[in-house]
């Protein structure tokens, strides 16, 4: 190394929020070279990260070590974002009351940005939200607790996250990356940053753009989903396999794109984005996002149909669903892995013990499951809890389950994800 280059500083960033998001962001960074701190207000993780411990289905603790060791740092000081270059905000944005964005998360963390910031930094905001939030929120409130002007001194853009959990194909360095800034010089600051460890990062016109773009993704998922739901219902009803009939629409090569039916939406994506643009369309436009609102009210209904054709599968083997015991396999949203953010799992088995039923649940990612009315008992042999139960229902199909034995066992058994052989009977 030279003398010149031994003399240039490391470049820094703040990464705030250090979950399933912001993790995974820091990891790409620090191994481009970033010196790399991961500001989070949660003082155990904080400590558990700092000890090599890993809280996320996506890194293993050995990953965590690696971080630590290449200059990976996790603290809940918000003093590290006065000497860093570039901060990115990656906090949580969940649905608050009747439906709207609760942006809480975000507003606090741009209130820490602007009483660190310093002149020069580059800000980005992952957090996915309503078009407008970056320039409309963000931005007014780190000027107003900073002084400094975005597009002035300081860079401010938006940036989607598209993290798919659990993905073996696509993660953050092959996933093309989406910026939009205030202005040019804030965009391309943004694509600078991202260049270092993104294959693709992708300007766009403007942070509304970038905002809406990630709405659009996820929209079009969750109308897609609706209407094979709907399609699963009716098909159910005319005595037609509507597996068959996705199997054969897919043999198509230009024109289609495969959606599944199942037993309700779940994650930190399709269950809640698309309601951010129905809300913002409703409050700046006065008029309802009627995909949007429809496919929620089809998603959402999914729990019910699945509880119905349970108690319909034990009405013909003479049993009452009141009573029965039932068997729930995989409660997390995603297939191999822990993540249990809006499983439907969680309305299935509210609806069956609403009607009476005895529910048990079997997951090798899930240790202990709490609903609201207490914790549901984890069967720790499979195999004799298949035989004893009077009804099995797979809602997730983690590669480890052997549905072909477990549908040979069981006495009844609804498929919710299409996979399992006969005598399970499909959704």
């Amino acid at each position: 190394m030279s003398i010149e280059e031994s003399t240039v500083p490391q470049r820094s960033v703040t990464i705030i929020g250090q979950g399933y998001v912001g993790l995974p962001l820091a990891q790409a960074a620090v191994r481009a070279g970033w010196l790399v701190h991961g500001l989070d207000v949660t003082v155990s993780l904080v400590e558990a990260l700092n000890g090599g411990m890993s809280h996320i289905d996506d890194l293993s603790d050995d990953e965590i070590s690696e971080m630590l060791d290449l200059g990976y740092c996790a603290t809940v000081n918000p003093a590290v974002i006065c000497n860093s270059d570039v901060v990115v905000m990656c906090v949580p944005t969940p649905l608050g009351e009747a439906g709207s964005p609760d942006l809480g998360a975000v507003k606090a963390a741009s209130r820490t940005v602007g009483e660190n910031i310093s002149e020069g930094t580059t800000v980005i905001l992952e957090s996915t939200t309503y078009p407008g939030t970056t320039d409309g929120v963000v931005q007014l409130i780190i000027e107003s607790a900073s002084g400094l002007e975005a597009g002035e001194d300081f860079h401010l853009a938006y940036s989607p996250e598209r993290i798919d959990p659990g993905s073996q194909k696509y993660g953050i360095k092959n996933t093309p990356k989406l910026v939009g800034g205030v202005n040019d010089a804030a965009t391309q600051a943004g694509v600078a940053f991202y260049g270092d460890f993104v294959d693709d990062p992708v300007a766009m016109s403007g942070t509304r753009e970038a905002e809406t773009a990630k709405l659009l993704e996820n929209t079009f998922r969750h109308v897609n989903i609706a209407l094979v739901n709907e399609m699963a219902k009716f098909c159910n009803e005319l005595n037609i396999d509507i597996w068959e009939v996705i199997r054969g629409a897919s043999t198509k090569p230009f024109g289609f794109m495969r959606f599944t039916p199942g037993p309700g939406v779940g994650g930190h994506c399709i269950p809640i984005d698309p309601n951010y643009l129905s809300f913002e369309v409703r409050k700046q436009l006065g008029y309802p996002f009627r995909f949007v609102e429809l496919a929620q009210e089809i998603n959402n209904s999914m729990p019910h149909y699945v509880v119905d054709r349970v108690a319909t599968l034990l009405n013909a083997h003479r049993k009452p669903l009141n009573g029965s015991e039932i068997l729930l396999l995989g409660v997390t949203y995603k297939a191999d892995i822990a993540d249990q953010r809006e499983s439907p799992a969680r309305d299935v088995a509210d609806l069956l013990q609403a009607k009476g039923a005895i529910v048990r649940f079997h997951d090798p990612m899930v240790d202990t499951w709490n609903l609201d009315s207490g914790p549901i008992p984890r069967e720790e042999d499979l195999d004799r809890a298949v035989r004893e139960v009077d009804a099995v229902v797979l809602l997730q199909a983690h590669k480890t389950y052997q549905l072909d034995h477990i549908a040979s066992r069981a006495t009844v058994m609804l498929d919710t994800r299409g996979v399992a052989p006969l005598p399970a009977q499909r959704l």
